[in-house]
């Protein structure tokens, strides 16, 4: 990369910049105003440059640019290439939560509360989110307690002739038997969308008045019932902790610095009401706070459901405007980004501040940098494992043959970078051919990793290897294989496989190295058995056996569950299908004609 020649051709319109290795891997992306000027501060004339900067230019041998028509497009762009490719120098958020949501279907004829952690467009209400699983499910069963919602999860209500379990334990209206009027229950719908919209004061009125009125005339037992629900309702007053007097939606980010660490805080206030927050931590050192601030701000709002209104921010930003157009587009509404200098705003921001300050100072973090340099070592690597993916299939009999791949960046699950293949070029019980394809389809498509981790034994280590020796691409991942202890004996223990080493690796049980290993293996497990399952259960739902009369769902089940897929029933005997538990020789004679009439074809 000349200098001069890139002055005499760089453009000076908006666009995001990409620098490469030697291998042609993206190391790092960046978006500008002005691309000329941006990309040409990484040559000045003088030769300085920060550390971290200095070792990023060592490694670049190579410049790509993408020319956008605004300052707009160049965000979005740049947010979808840290995504797909997770440049080693660009601050990577690793955080992919999504937080737990209460969902107020009001369109229902009965609505009830749920907990969901998307956010759909669907006519529903969404409050909150709340930042634990516990605060989300304690707000639920107060208001169960309290004003006795529907529990049913349908939509519509289930034909009942007798209430369910929970109307007869005081925690349902039992609207399914007709026990509360639609108009009550409308009400009480009502009362339960002040208390998640903070206007408690309000709620309460409401139900003094009504139990005003219930004493007046003489019910003395529903007044009771509603003296109940105020006093649980101010219980609830008491321990929320307001922190702003207008009742807004607020996202309050503070950051604090100290030992090449920065600390950031986001406090999440709803309706006035602090629900909780969330932390990260960064180690990029030579990096500005607000370098740091405007990663966080891109990455961490693509992902989420909810954007509120108002976001404030302890640190300036040079290019805030734009940002804050492109954070608009994703909400759907105008939300405005402030750094306050003084007044109720700026103190919530210095209490962030402090939070992230006070954290500095008590938190141990495990560090990644020492378990990847241990990963390195311990596995004789070429290469640090930054960027690790973990390999499986599942199978039934050949049937259903799927393969998935999870992704752990920084020794951290990284859900973006999840795949599910579906396996269609092997046949029968292959195990090796099947790990083949899933790496070959891999390969193809995207960034290859450091290393993959393979679940199985030395025979999936070489043919992963075999596979990989055999791809065109620049750079070839390494590999490790990580096979399950056999239960018999007592003393087992998971078996690592290397390259160029005739025995399994020995590692004491724990070892950080064999940890993270086997939790790669684990995660890449539970992924190709849940997707497994998921295509299992859509294969038995809907199958060519639907056209034997006589057939039903749950001999259909039995059937393929015995022989495992159509093909191996229909090269069976008549004897061999009346042995399935419940399959009569009618309808043994049925199948054995439609396979006739199926090969026929």
């Amino acid at each position: 990369m000349d200098p001069e020649s890139l002055r005499l051709n760089l453009p000076e319109g908006p666009g995001v910049y990409v620098f490469k290795d030697k291998t042609d891997k993206m190391i790092y992306v960046g978006k500008a105003k002005n691309l000329k000027k941006r990309v040409l501060s990484y040559f000045p004339p003088s030769g300085d440059l920060a550390p971290k900067t200095a070792l990023m230019m060592d490694r670049a041998k190579g410049l790509e640019i993408f020319l956008t028509t605004t300052e707009k497009e160049a965000f979005i762009l740049e947010d979808t290439l840290i995504k797909r490719h997770l440049p080693r120098y660009n601050i990577l958020l690793r955080d992919d939560k999504r937080y737990p949501c209460l969902r107020f279907d009001i369109q229902a004829p009965f609505p009830r509360l749920s907990i969901v952690r998307r956010i759909k467009k669907d006519g529903a209400l969404y409050y909150g989110p709340f930042t634990s699983a516990i605060a989300v499910r304690g707000t639920l069963r107060l208001i169960d307690r309290v004003f006795q919602l529907r529990k049913c999860k349908t939509r519509d209500l289930p034909k009942r002739t007798r209430p369910c379990l929970n109307h007869q334990l005081g925690r349902c209206l039992g609207p399914c038997v007709h026990q509360v009027s639609s108009s009550d229950y409308r009400e009480t719908v009502h009362q339960v969308r002040l208390l998640l919209e903070g206007r408690n004061r309000e709620l309460l009125r409401q139900l003094k008045k009504r139990m005003q009125s219930a004493s007046e005339q003489l019910d003395y037992e529903k007044a009771a019932l509603i003296r109940d629900q105020i006093r649980a309702v101010e219980a609830t007053v008491e321990r929320q902790n307001v922190v702003s007097t207008k009742m807004e939606d607020l996202d309050i980010i503070g950051l604090a610095q100290a030992d090449g660490k920065i600390h950031l805080v986001i406090i999440f206030v709803r309706k006035g009401v602090l629900l909780g927050s969330r932390d990260y931590i960064f180690r990029n050192r030579d990096v500005s706070s607000s370098e740091i601030l405007e990663a966080f701000l891109k990455q961490f709002y693509s992902q989420q459901s909810f954007i509120p209104k108002r976001i404030l921010i302890s640190e300036p930003l040079q290019d805030l405007p734009p940002l804050a157009d492109w954070i608009s587009d994703l909400a759907g509404k105008g939300v405005s980004i402030h750094c306050p200098v003084r007044g109720e705003k700026r103190r919530l921001v210095q209490m962030a501040v402090t939070n992230a300050r006070d954290l500095l100072t008590t938190r141990t973090d495990a560090h990644d940098e020492d378990l990847i340099s241990l990963t390195k070592s311990a596995l004789g690597l070429k290469n640090a494992p930054r960027n690790v993916e973990g390999l499986d299939i599942s199978t039934f009999h050949g049937a259903f043959a799927v393969g998935t791949v999870v992704s752990f960046v920084e020794g951290r699950s990284h859900k973006p970078g999840y795949r599910n293949y579906r396996i269609k070029g092997v046949e029968g019980i292959n195990d090796y051919g099947m790990m083949s394809e899933v790496v070959s389809k891999r390969l193809s498509h995207g960034q290859a990793p450091d290393l993959f981790v393979v679940d199985g034994g030395k025979g999936h280590l070489l043919a992963v290897k075999k596979t990989i020796d055999e791809f065109n691409g620049q750079r070839k991942p390494e590999v490790v294989a990580i096979a399950k202890a056999d239960e018999r004996k007592k003393s087992g223990m998971d078996k690592i496989f290397i390259i160029g080493r005739k025995n399994p690796l020995s590692l004491k049980e724990d070892d950080p190295v064999r940890l993270l290993l086997m939790r790669i293996r684990d995660e890449a497990h539970r992924r190709a058995v849940s997707y497994h399952r998921k295509l299992r259960s859509r294969g038995y739902k809907s199958s060519e056996l639907d056209q034997i009369f006589g057939m039903g769902p749950k001999k259909k089940f039995l059937l393929l569950r015995h022989f495992g897929d159509i093909d191996t029933i229909c090269s069976v005997k008549k004897q061999d299908l009346v042995a399935v538990p419940g399959i009569s020789p009618l309808l043994a004679k049925n199948i054995l004609t439609f396979c006739s009439q199926r090969n026929r074809k």
